[in-house]
């Protein structure tokens, strides 16, 4: 550890604003860590060696609160017990900085901040940080928007659907979770044509593509919000476990986003679209 010059009054003020409340600190043991504090590394220490009876008596306390003192700030960690012997305790008395408690309420706060409010929910960037880009993918429970592949956290990412080179924007009606091959193969063309290539290609049946664009049009209106990161309960990745078949656990996520298989319905979504310029192609209609 470096030693540096302290600034006493950051210092304190650190400790009375994180420290105190987030370690719910005893008035003996803020009294016990100021004491440890000011004869170490305001002194320029990295560490100190100490007795219980010397502390006792600096800091004007009975032996017994000040030993129960010291071993309530090494478990919450603004203390780090190096020895412990007869002649004496060797600790490295840490900032409210390097306390990692600290530094994780500090985290998950700048987090919250990120995160957006209601108010401003339809303005904000979608991809502007992980715990936004994360709750995509909660959205779509772990799945390709696209082709309903089951993703792994580390072949997935966050397509446009309306590609940045046509105007296409970061916010959540714009922005689904897909895998990499879908990615790829979708460039920059519009997200029905996209899903219509992949039923003649045998990769969705009628059925998925009619959820599909069903999905799609519910993701323009709006209707497809992402929870909000504080919002999630989430396990680690932000996606829950599910042992459920794919295509049948696939759009439960964000309430009635897919029901695949029971929503062809009214129109044929398989009418005759333009595929590429100058050419036409014509889909397989419904069975029946």
């Amino acid at each position: 550890m470096k030693n540096k010059k302290l600034n006493a009054v950051h210092v304190w003020k650190q400790f009375a604003d994180l420290a105190v409340p987030q370690l719910r600190l005893s008035v003996i043991e803020r009294a016990v860590y100021f004491h440890l504090l000011r004869h170490s590394r305001l002194e320029g220490k990295p560490e100190l060696r100490f007795s219980i009876l010397w502390l006792a008596r600096g800091a004007c306390l009975s032996t017994g609160s000040v030993r129960q003192a010291v071993r309530s700030l090494v478990a919450k960690g603004a203390l780090r017990l190096a020895e412990r012997s007869r002649a004496g305790h060797v600790v490295e008395v840490r900032l409210p900085e390097e306390i990692r408690a600290i530094r994780a309420g500090k985290i998950a706060a700048r987090a919250a901040e990120r995160a957006p409010s209601e108010a401003n929910f339809e303005k904000a960037d979608f991809l502007e940080s992980r715990a936004l880009r994360q709750a995509i993918h909660a959205r779509e429970g772990g799945f390709c928007f696209y082709c309903l592949r089951r993703l792994r956290p580390t072949v997935r990412g966050v397509d446009h659907v309306v590609p940045r080179v046509r105007g296409g924007g970061n916010g959540y009606r714009n922005l689904v979770s897909s895998c990499a091959e879908c990615n790829s193969l979708k460039g920059e063309r519009r997200a029905e044509d996209f899903l219509r290539w992949l039923y003649r290609e045998g990769r969705l049946t009628a059925g998925e593509l009619s959820g599909r664009l069903r999905a799609l049009a519910g993701l323009a209106a709006g209707k497809l919000r992402p929870p909000l990161p504080s919002q999630r309960d989430r396990g680690k990745g932000g996606v829950r476990k599910t042992k459920e078949r794919p295509k049948r656990r696939a759009q439960k996520a964000g309430g009635e986003i897919l029901r695949l298989a029971t929503l062809a319905q009214d129109d044929d979504p398989l009418r005759v679209v333009k595929s590429e310029p100058g050419r036409f192609a014509e889909g397989p209609r419904h069975p029946g």
